[in-house]
């Protein structure tokens, strides 16, 4: 696209800035793409009392780069998204480590996306599995 072109700045692929939330988690941008968001997080700081990741932790940054995605979708044609829906599976635990957050399309439509986000361990295991839902909606004036 030309630099001066109509509307240039609304059709740009926006570009992941980390909220308060994501930096106190430690949350690292790897990848980001309409295909793919991919993400890190330490399981230390992100710890529930009994000494595992927190299922709440896990939720909050898997909901953040499922969005970071629908968003970055969303600006290739000039919308935002907010979310509408979002569930999660959590298969095994963590105790320390790194996790990798990967989020990738099921469903890029002009009004709603749905990804998959996938949160793993070091060792390439799955610990959760989410689904978020993004309604696509032009930006507010």
């Amino acid at each position: 696209m030309q630099p001066d072109a109509p509307d240039a700045e609304l059709t740009d692929m926006w570009k992941i800035t980390l909220g308060e939330l994501d930096e106190k988690m430690g949350v690292k941008i790897v990848e980001e793409s309409v295909e793919r968001v991919v993400a890190t997080m330490p399981v230390e700081g992100n710890r529930q009392s009994f000494g595992l990741l927190h299922g709440g932790a896990s939720l909050a940054v898997g909901e953040a780069v499922g969005s970071w995605a629908a968003v970055i979708h969303a600006s290739t044609l000039g919308k935002t998204a907010v979310g509408v829906d979002v569930s999660a599976t959590h298969h095994r635990s963590a105790r320390s480590g790194l996790i990798t957050i990967t989020a990738t399309p099921i469903h890029l439509g002009g009004t709603l996306t749905t990804h998959e986000v996938l949160i793993t361990n070091e060792a390439g295991q799955r610990l959760c599995t989410l689904r978020i839902t993004n309604l696509l909606l032009a930006p507010r004036a």
